[in-house]
């Protein structure tokens, strides 16, 4: 006699089509909206013209490279917020705790009129490094705080959970047998926190090269310079230039999935390496 064991949730077959069609409806429709406007109203000679300018590829240039220094920052100095909010109990740590997530909370423009009040060379921070010939604003070093700031709570909220689950048996286990801090830190707790810590850098990642809101304001807008490549697809859209904002949108499309599949690659050699070294 064959047993079969209830569940109050619907089987594969409606979970699954559900989940099919939102993502289709959600994500895959509007991609492929996207790509077949461009495909559809540029030929591959004026696609490649449309993304082959100088201050395109300019602007490429600066939203990618900022995007992973800001995404980097973000996995080290996360790491050690994470660490220092799970691990430790101090007064007014609920509080810090609190402020990571307030750049989700901050509209994207209020965010950057708020780093322009610190680091422009008139603001709290940039007034004092001014002197020094160190401009924090209106260039890519601006991008770049720009992108740090909203990219932060990715890599702290993902970390935590798994910080949280983590045994200190076995960090005890290992300063009993003779390991110092870091051989504990190195070959116990990083195998296990660097998927999270991956995971954590591409969301970051993913969220500051699509940031525009907080950006224009603190990066000065200079051609070759300063702009990135959201902005090259707004003042292409208020040149009525539909088809080469969306040109250049395909192609920072196909640059971050690129760059998001190779992260994924990576979590999921990472986690197998976690996997083969429990068995």
């Amino acid at each position: 006699m064959r047993s079969s064991s209830y569940s109050v949730l619907p089987g594969l077959g409606p979970t699954l089509g559900f989940t099919l069609a939102y993502l289709g409806l959600l994500v895959l429709l509007p991609i492929s909206a996207l790509v077949l406007y461009s495909v559809n109203h540029l030929s591959a000679a004026e696609f490649w013209q449309a993304v082959s300018q100088p201050r395109v590829v300019a602007s490429f240039r600066l939203s990618f490279v900022a995007a992973l220094i800001g995404a980097t920052l973000n996995a080290l100095f996360g790491l050690i917020l994470s660490w220092v909010l799970v691990r430790y109990t101090f007064p007014g740590r609920r509080l810090v705790d609190a402020l990571i997530d307030l750049p989700f909370a901050m509209p994207t423009a209020v965010s950057g009129i708020a780093l322009c009040a610190i680091f422009a060379p008139n603001g709290w921070i940039g007034k004092l490094v001014a002197p020094l010939g160190i401009e924090m604003a209106y260039n890519p070093v601006g991008v770049v705080i720009a992108l740090t700031f909203i990219g932060l709570p990715f890599v702290v909220r993902t970390l935590q959970p798994v910080l949280r689950e983590l045994e200190t048996e076995q960090e005890e286990a290992a300063a009993c047998l003779g390991a110092n801090r870091w051989q504990t830190f190195s070959r116990v707790l990083w195998p296990t926190l660097l998927p999270a810590l991956l995971t954590g850098f591409a969301l970051a990642f993913a969220r500051a090269v699509g940031e525009y809101g907080s950006v224009i304001f603190i990066a000065g807008n200079l051609p070759m310079v300063s702009e990135i490549a959201p902005l090259m697809i707004m003042s292409h859209l208020e040149e009525y230039d539909y088809a080469g904002a969306s040109a250049i949108a395909v192609v920072m499309l196909s640059l971050s999935f690129l760059l998001l599949l190779l992260i994924n690659q990576l979590q999921a050699w990472s986690w197998q390496r976690i996997g083969g070294s429990r068995v």
